[in-house]
């Protein structure tokens, strides 16, 4: 029997699509459990690791400033779709131990997290591991829709930033972001160029599902129309696309004039330029460009498309700035800057910083590593598995991931592994952000150290299991355990006597009552 259809949206430009509004609308409809479910994959762009290669980024503009003696007015740091907030947590660990380790005077800085879901907002606001940043100054929170905002306004500090306010350049973070801006859809081929319509239709009713079951269940018809004259009002724009065409292209090709919009909108902030720091999926060598079919859309909750880079890079050259693109290929992301700053080319450590964190070693190779962990992870010692998640700048995913191995490792190791493995153990905690997944990591990590020995430890992390998760019967039960082990008797016998009161069915808390406190 042939599937029935339900019409969405007769054909309309692929950047005025509905499916750009159902993209938005799954993203306020679910908040912050787009990601805490998994549903919406975050940790490649938002690791530890990550989040440290863009606080060198920052780090070497703060001091290229420095150098001009511009150390009195703030640098604000806006990233646009902030979503989570994992990632602003790993840059500000990384930049606030960065500075402590110079004795230069930097200009003061600012990190502003912004979102168009107010959902995220509130939990940005509330989030306790966020709130001695907002003490500092160092950090706040705003609504910004980065197309069409014209101001923004912070809400810890209740101020207003207005087109050419800051005195600083803006520094804005693009991190899986221009990829779920709309994007306009060209078909290049033979000199020609054509605009691409689309039409929906799904296998669902609309007025039944939400639009998380819409998106995973569209029907896409693509129809194209010839362009014949200069397609767009902004020169550069117009430049660019002609390049496309006039270059031996047979592609279908993202054109991110909205991205390009919202750039201009940035840049209105500071007299003193821009700085963009973007990592995504994507092409920014031309000739990746090619060969490209109709895009299908592949869903993860919400859905997401590869990025022209190639076009951003363009623009910012075009506009007077420079680009910093990866040197050698890259297999599963790119990570670009842009400066539109006046003498662009003068800003060294900027330059510095990109050739050290991105092309001699980045995110994008300690990825690649991060596969081979997986795929051997049988085959891999303690020693080794410490120096991965070094490398990993102790991100704490990474170390769930090979927690089990790290687990079985445990029972047979030297004294000095064992000491190694507990540092290892506070630095993955230090770098751990909670953003409400279902898994109780500081448990997990108090249980390892209480089988390697380490038991006022173990209670310290079962203290932040409690704190982050609640009281649980098995959490008291190995308190307990560990003051026997510390011959902590009066804090057993009154622990003992605060579960039994809090869970007084409980099975393994009945078993406590067998230990003899007398043993030696």
């Amino acid at each position: 029997m042939k599937e029935k259809y339900f019409k969405l949206e007769s054909f309309k430009l692929f950047s005025e699509s509905h499916i750009w509004q159902l993209n938005r609308d799954y993203y306020q409809q679910t908040g912050i459990d787009a990601w805490s479910s998994g549903v919406v994959p975050h940790h490649l762009t938002s690791n530890s690791m990550v989040g440290k290669t863009y606080a060198e980024l920052i780090l070497g503009l703060l001091k290229d400033l420095a150098i001009q003696g511009e150390t009195q007015e703030t640098v604000y740091i806006l990233e646009l779709g902030a979503g989570h907030g994992r990632l602003a947590f790993h840059i500000l660990k990384h930049l606030q131990k960065l500075i402590s380790l110079l004795d230069i005077q930097l200009p003061p800085f600012c990190y502003i997290l912004s979102d168009i879901v107010e959902d995220n907002l509130l939990f940005f606001k509330n989030h306790p591991q966020l709130q001695t940043y907002y003490e500092q100054g160092i950090l706040d929170f705003t609504y910004f829709d980065a197309i069409s905002s014209n101001e923004i306004h912070i809400k810890y500090k209740n101020k207003i930033i207005k087109s050419n306010d800051l005195n600083q350049p803006i520094v804005a973070i693009a991190n899986y972001f221009f990829d779920s801006l709309p994007n306009d859809l060209f078909l290049v081929q033979d000199k020609e160029i054509s605009i691409c319509s689309i039409s929906l239709d799904s296998t669902k009713d609309p007025k039944e599902v939400d639009s998380e079951t819409l998106l995973n269940n569209l029907h896409l018809e693509y129809k194209k129309t010839l362009v014949e004259k200069p397609y767009y009002k902004n020169i550069i724009s117009n430049e660019i696309l002609d390049d496309y065409k006039n270059s031996n292209l047979e592609t279908h090709i993202f054109f991110p004039q909205k991205g390009l919009q919202c750039l201009n909108n940035l840049i209105e902030f500071s007299d003193k330029g821009l700085m963009l720091l973007s990592m995504d999926k994507g092409y920014h060598l031309k000739h990746n460009l090619n060969h490209k079919k109709e895009p299908e859309i592949i869903t993860h909750g919400s859905f997401s498309l590869w990025v022209n880079f190639h076009a951003y890079g363009e623009f910012c050259e075009k506009k007077g700035g420079k680009k910093f693109f990866p040197d050698s290929s890259t297999f599963h992301l790119q990570i670009a800057c842009f400066l539109f700053l006046e003498k662009s080319d003068s800003y060294q450590f900027t330059n510095a910083a990109y050739q050290r964190f991105v092309n001699d070693f980045g995110p994008d190779d300690f990825n690649s590593i991060k596969k081979s962990t997986y795929k051997n992870i049988e085959e891999l010692n303690m020693i080794e598995l410490l120096a991965l998640l070094r490398l990993s700048a102790y991100d704490s995913s990474f170390f769930i991931k090979i927690f089990p191995r790290i687990k079985k490792l445990s029972q047979a190791i030297s004294i000095e592994q064992r000491i190694r493995l507990a540092q290892a153990i506070h630095k993955t905690w230090n770098m751990y952000f909670d953003i409400n997944e279902p898994y109780d990591f500081a448990n997990d990590l108090a249980g390892l150290f209480y089988e390697l020995g380490f038991f006022q430890e173990a209670l310290d992390y079962f203290d932040f299991s409690i704190i982050s998760n609640g009281k649980k019967d098995d959490t008291y039960y190995n308190m307990i355990l560990c003051y026997y082990q510390l011959r902590k008797d009066e804090l057993f016998v009154k622990t003992l006597k605060e579960a039994k009161g809090l869970f007084p069915d409980s099975t393994i808390l009945s078993q406590l009552d067998k230990l003899d406190l007398d043993a030696s």
